[in-house]
């Protein structure tokens, strides 16, 4: 809940740790205020952020004691003449200062910003780019690499809508997926993949590229988003698809329009018109969320600067290339030799680069 703090010198580190031990009192006395008290919802987003600010007040007055302990010993070499109790007074100011270098960089990482959504569930989806055909099976091919990876985290993955192609891909699929921190996770996969290789179409054996957009939404609650059910036109139709037990035979079919931005979603899954509306509105809800964070970044460019390809769907992030066997993330410049390894929801190597490199990148603009 604390704000990302630039910092450069030791008096601005000391006006910046002012501020948040002011933050901290006006957190503690809104926390025995009787109309905040009786309110729960409010009092407990304010508990959540004392209870997150208090282990920086902690280790911010660890770093003002070692800063203290610093001053006394200069003090006191000035005045001591006893070589042996200089020479212990040096000793004691070498082992404060290095407690507080140690403490501002600990400081330092404690004041990166948190993103509130990392511990969210998500709305991932997925559609075929350029390509064709080529792409709606490789777009079924990443679905089925974040199923796997999902598995192997103990998360769990569920298909809200899809629209198949005649073979066997997707043109989309918009799938939910519950997991701890699964957002903060997977927000570093949205962006455009880039698959070379030779098609199952092609006769010649020519490689093709072809394309996939992967866009990573944290799921929110509707009580998040302000939808005025007004702006809302919904319109129930017969669900379609390629032949069999996937077409229905009801109109349960929902599709759900946000007239003020001309947001559409439809959900045919379930056979439920109920299950179908309640589907299209977490996708409604995860979208009209993501809009208003992008406005946010676009209005702070110094922000946009800090992410890695979190915030740009039209962003280039990752080639697989079939012919070399090789997987290269472009934005930290990461190359693995084990695609189908990488197919089969091995990604853990690329999102814990892709993490330490945020990670890097914001605590050097903390660092200023």
């Amino acid at each position: 809940m604390y704000s990302t703090i630039i910092m450069s010198g030791e008096t601005e580190m000391l006006e910046k740790l002012k501020e948040i031990e002011k933050e901290y009192k006006d957190l503690t006395e809104k926390l025995s205020d009787p109309e905040i008290l009786a309110d729960q919802k409010s009092y407990q987003e304010y508990a959540k952020a004392h209870s997150e600010i208090l282990g920086l007040i902690t280790k911010i007055n660890e770093y003002k004691n070692a800063l203290k302990n610093i001053e006394e010993a200069k003090a006191l070499m000035k005045e001591e003449t006893d070589k042996e109790m200089k020479d212990y007074l040096h000793s004691e100011l070498n082992s404060a200062e290095e407690r507080s270098k140690r403490l501002e960089e600990e400081l330092k990482e404690m004041m990166i910003t948190k993103d509130p959504n990392d511990e969210k569930d998500v709305i991932m989806e997925i559609r075929a780019g350029a390509g064709g055909k080529e792409a709606c099976l490789f777009a079924a091919e990443i679905y089925k690499m974040y199923s796997w990876y999902a598995e192997q985290r103990g998360w769990s993955v569920q298909v809200l809508s899809s629209n198949p192609s005649d073979l066997g891909g997707f043109k989309e699929i918009i799938s939910e997926v519950k997991g701890k921190n699964a957002y903060g996770q997977l927000k570093y996969e949205s962006g455009v993949h880039r698959v070379q290789r030779v098609p199952v179409t092609e006769s010649g054996g020519r490689i093709h590229t072809s394309t996939v957009t992967v866009a990573v939404l944290p799921e929110v609650e509707e009580v998040e988003v302000e939808i005025n059910p007004k702006d809302l036109r919904i319109d129930i139709f017969r669900s379609s698809g390629p032949g069999g037990q996937s077409v229905n035979t009801t109109d349960s079919a929902v599709r759900i329009t946000h007239m003020p931005t001309g947001t559409v979603v439809s959900c045919q899954e379930e056979r439920s018109q109920l299950q179908n509306r309640e589907r299209a509105m977490k996708i409604l809800c995860a979208r009209l969320h993501e809009k208003f964070l992008e406005e946010q970044r676009a209005e702070i460019s110094e922000s946009r600067k800090l992410q890695i390809g979190t915030g740009d769907r039209s962003e280039r992030i990752r080639t697989y290339n079939f012919p070399q066997g090789r997987v290269t993330d472009h934005r930290i410049g990461l190359t693995l030799h084990n695609l189908n390894s990488v197919l089969e929801g091995n990604i853990r190597e690329i999102i814990e680069t892709l993490q330490i490199a945020d990670r890097t990148k914001k605590l050097s603009k903390v660092s200023g």
